[in-house]
């Protein structure tokens, strides 16, 4: 299945301050592939967050521009935005974000919902993406009822909902241990190779190791692209392997 191709063009922000401005990403460009993982890695404070935000459109650039196929993400309204947001983007976070008051089937109900889904539509495909993460006998759960692993789970059930065509995660290992952080880092490849862009935001070199291709940012600017050799998965993913798993062990624990 073809879905939309995202890409950066001569991105920057700059903030205005009164001692100065602080630029914050300067002359990013990158178009990022379809059906792969293309880790976005660096120290803090070079300029991940602020590249997050604009590509995920929660923030609009001084200069260039995001585009989504060839809808101008950056010059849409915030409500357009939003709406990108909602229906062709997901999100998977460090700390879950999970409606705490609902349960696990709610949860992944609730951007359904927004979406303008029936409440038998917004059943089925909730109990369908549980059931794939393995997670049917937990749909009726709170999320104070789960795991760790089981909420990120939830998490990425829930960025799935709208089916969309960009996944970002950002540091969606960093309060795991490191079996459910393979759980996690399987789940990620999964859904790659169902031809979805998968952007992974981090600051942990085992966990960027999974990945397609890295972005390394350094003061607020793209130093170095890498492409990492590796086998192909059906669908265009690169499949995670034993070293994979073993590289993330250490690195994947409560932090």
């Amino acid at each position: 299945m073809l879905r939309g191709v995202l890409r950066a063009l001569d991105l920057g922000k700059t903030y205005r301050a009164p001692s100065g401005d602080v630029v914050a990403l300067a002359d990013f460009e990158h178009t990022f592939s379809e059906g792969a993982i293309t880790a976005v890695v660096g120290p803090s404070g070079s300029g991940k967050s602020t590249l997050l935000n604009l590509l995920a459109g929660f923030d609009v650039p001084t200069t260039g521009g995001v585009w989504l196929d060839d809808l101008a993400v950056h010059q849409r309204s915030e409500a357009e935005r939003a709406s990108v947001r909602l229906r062709r983007f997901g999100f998977v976070f460090q700390s879950f974000n999970l409606v705490t008051v609902l349960t696990a089937r709610q949860n992944v109900e609730l951007p359904l919902g927004l979406a303008g889904a029936g409440p038998g539509e917004r059943r089925r495909r909730a109990d369908d993406l549980l059931r794939r993460f393995g997670l049917g006998q937990r749909a009726d759960h709170l999320p104070h009822r789960l795991s760790g692993g089981e909420r990120q789970r939830v998490a990425l059930a829930r960025a799935l909902a709208n089916d969309p065509d960009v996944v970002f995660a950002d540091e969606p290992t960093g309060s795991l241990d490191s079996v459910t952080g393979r759980e996690v880092v399987a789940a990620l490849h999964n859904v790659a190779a169902e031809g979805r862009t998968v952007v992974l935001v981090t600051h942990d070199e085992a966990l960027s190791s999974i990945a397609d291709v890295r972005l390394r940012l350094s003061d607020g600017r793209l130093a170095a692209t890498d492409h990492v050799p590796a086998r192909r998965a059906a669908g265009g993913g690169r499949e995670a392997t034993r070293d994979d798993a073993e590289d993330l062990a250490p690195a994947a624990g409560p932090r």
